[in-house]
């Protein structure tokens, strides 16, 4: 994809995005040079500086390595990025990317219920009064794009009760690819949002401050939709074979 010339001068962020979607994009191989930031910012249409920071923010998220007095390099992100390149992976070029897509299933079945035996040994009474209310929210609210929210409102009081900063970091790089998709996934993840019982059964498993409990309910919980989004993906997979 060749670079655009920036419509504004002096935004470091515009640049900072057009590499970045020539990196993860893949037209720009690790270990191949960027062009100079004099060339760049010719291209752009804007001044060095603004070249330099957006190429500063690429370094610090891990994408390229700058060298002083030499050329700043392609790096593989996927040895030196960072959770937050997730959204951008999961949606390139303004397509799902299925490969991506598995693996965040397939995180956030490993993950949930872990978090959920680490906010067993931690919930409070006013955590489980919050889970409460949200699943009273999502029983009532027939809208199917509104329970997908009502549910990640539930699985942030729960993330929030684990209370540990390595999940909730982890929880948002998730939840920040996934809401894109909401409304496309709608259908699919009615089969688990729709599962209110599974809900209270594991508030339930909370209140005991049962962890072994509460994992197990999470696995029932995030299982089947979970599954099913999987298995969806392998055919498609199947399909772009076979032609």
């Amino acid at each position: 994809m060749p670079l655009q010339p920036i419509q504004r001068r002096s935004v470091p962020q515009d640049v900072f995005e057009q590499l970045v979607a020539e990196v993860m994009s893949g037209d720009l191989h690790p270990g191949s040079a960027l062009p100079s930031e004099r060339r760049l910012a010719e291209v752009l249409g804007v001044s060095r500086p603004a070249v330099r920071e957006a190429l500063q923010r690429l370094a610090h998220a891990g994408l390229v390595e700058v060298r002083q007095g030499d050329a700043t390099t392609v790096r593989d992100f996927r040895r030196y990025g960072g959770l937050e390149l997730l959204p951008r992976l999961l949606v390139i070029a303004g397509e799902l990317d299925i490969s991506t897509a598995r693996s965040l299933l397939e995180a956030r079945l490993l993950i949930g219920p872990k978090v959920a035996e680490l906010a067993a040994r931690r919930a409070d009474d006013a955590t489980l009064a919050r889970l409460r209310d949200v699943v009273r929210e999502l029983e009532a609210d027939a809208d199917p794009v509104h329970r997908q929210h009502r549910a990640l409102e539930f699985w942030e009081v729960v993330v929030d009760a684990a209370d540990s900063i390595a999940f909730r970091l982890m929880f948002n790089s998730l939840r920040a690819a996934y809401e894109p998709t909401v409304d496309a996934l709608a259908t699919v993840m009615a089969e688990e949002v729709d599962q209110v019982s599974k809900y209270s059964a594991l508030i339930d498993a909370l209140a005991t401050h049962d962890g072994d409990l509460a994992r197990e309910r999470a696995e029932d919980l995030l299982g089947p939709a979970t599954l099913t989004l999987v298995n969806a993906i392998d055919m498609l997979e199947d399909h772009d074979d076979d032609h």
